[in-house]
C-alpha cells in the first residue's frame, strides 16, 4: 500500500487508513521502550502520543512472524519494543547523541527513519512466562555486543554464548521468513520493504 502523502502528523495516524495498531495482530505482545522511562534517553519519549502502530503492510508481516513462532515454538511470543516513531521523536533523539560516535546507532533526521515510516520494528521474545529471552545485552545497548556482524567473534571469546546466538537466530530467522530485514549494528532491529523504496513513496509521520 503506498501513501500519496510524504507526510503525516502522528495525530492523525489512527484516522489515516494506512496503518494498523499493535493490538489489532493476534498473539503479539508490545511494550514500547519509548513509552516508558526504561530507555537510554531515560524518560518518557512518546506520551501523550500513542505509538503503538506499524504501518498496514509491516503489520500483516508481523501476522506471520507470529504464526511462524507458533507453529515453531509454541511457547515463545513475540514482543514489540518500538514500532512507528514520529519524527519529533526521531529528533529528539539525535540532538541528545549529537557530537557523540552513539549517532551511528540512529538515523539522521534530515534522511528518515524508517521507524518514522511505519515499516521497522525493534523486536524480542518472551518465554511462556512473559520473561524476555537472554540475548546477551538488553535492548538498546549501545556496544558492539549488540551488533549481529560481529556474533561469531564475540562467541569465540566468550564474550556471547551459544545460548545468546541461538535466541537472536530464532527470533532473526522467523523476521527475515516474513519479509524484514535486520541490520549490522542491532539483534533487535528489523525493516520492512526496501529502505529508499519507503523513504520515497511511504507517507513519513511528524
Amino acid at each position: 500500500m503506498l501513501s500519496t502523502r510524504t507526510t503525516l502528523p502522528c495525530e492523525a495516524v489512527a484516522t489515516s487508513g494506512q496503518f494498523r495498531h499493535l493490538s489489532s495482530v493476534p498473539g503479539l505482545r508490545y511494550a514500547l521502550k519509548y513509552a516508558s522511562t526504561d530507555n537510554f534517553m531515560s524518560r518518557d519519549m512518546y506520551s501523550p502520543l500513542d505509538c503503538a502502530w506499524l504501518h498496514c503492510d509491516a503489520a500483516a508481516a508481523l501476522e506471520r512472524v507470529v504464526l511462524a513462532l507458533r507453529q515453531k515454538r509454541p511457547q515463545v511470543v513475540l514482543c514489540v519494543l518500538d514500532a512507528l516513531r514520529p519524527q519529533r521523536v526521531q529528533q529528539a533523539m539525535w540532538d541528545a547523541l549529537s557530537g557523540t560516535q552513539l549517532t551511528q546507532y540512529l538515523a539522521p533526521p534530515d534522511i528518515g527513519s524508517i521507524h518514522s515510516f511505519g515499516m521497522a520494528v525493534d523486536v524480542t521474545l518472551l518465554d511462556a512466562d512473559g520473561n524476555e529471552l537472554d540475548m546477551g545485552t538488553p535492548f538498546d545497548d549501545m556496544s558492539e555486543l549488540s551488533h549481529p556482524a560481529l556474533e561469531d567473534g564475540f562467541l569465540a571469546s566468550g564474550d556471547l554464548r551459544a545460548e545468546h546466538l541461538a535466541h537472536r537466530h530464532l527470533l532473526r530467522n522467523a523476521m527475515l521468513h516474513a519479509g524484514f530485514h535486520g541490520i549490522r549494528t542491532e539483534w533487535w532491529h528489523f525493516d520492512f520493504g526496501d529502505r529508499a523504496l519507503v523513504r520515497r513513496t511511504f507517507a513519513r509521520v511528524l
